[in-house]
């Protein structure tokens, strides 16, 4: 292991293993209204991430926000393939924890340290939802 790569633990929320460039938000997402879930874009307008998409992405986010209607726009993009690759998020709410069931992409939350302070867009992660654990090189370590 290189110098920049940090590790993170917390707890494995949906099981597997994938890894994939970060996209990164402080702001939490809405799954009714706030993502296209046949492109894996976000459309809420007043979202930082506006216009982008996670789409083979490693999605690291607070949690979910809005309706119930979260778990029904991830299960439509698994279905459409522009799911992210996988999900790191802090706020455990029964939203995001059904939505990232559905989705069936491996899932780590409860981390010990921050994901929001150590992950970038552009890190390169790799997240295990069978132990737990998170694997950040660094984008400037890649370059």
């Amino acid at each position: 292991m290189s110098n920049a790569t940090i590790i993170l633990k917390g707890r494995g929320i949906v099981e597997g293993v994938a890894e994939g460039e970060a996209l990164v938000t402080s702001e939490t997402i809405s799954g009714w209204g706030g993502i296209d879930s046949m492109t894996g874009t976000v459309v809420e307008t007043r979202h930082e991430l506006v216009g982008q998409s996670f789409k083979d992405k490693v999605l690291v986010f607070p949690g979910a926000k809005g309706s119930s209607g979260w778990s029904a726009a991830f299960h439509t993009a698994r279905l459409a393939g522009t799911a992210p690759k996988a999900v790191i998020f802090n706020q455990m709410t029964t939203k995001v924890a059904l939505g990232v069931v559905v989705m069936r992409k491996p899932t780590v939350t409860e981390l010990d340290q921050d994901p929001l302070q150590v992950i970038e867009t552009g890190d390169w992660v790799k997240v295990d939802g069978d132990t737990g654990t998170v694997e950040i090189t660094k984008a400037a370590a890649r370059d």
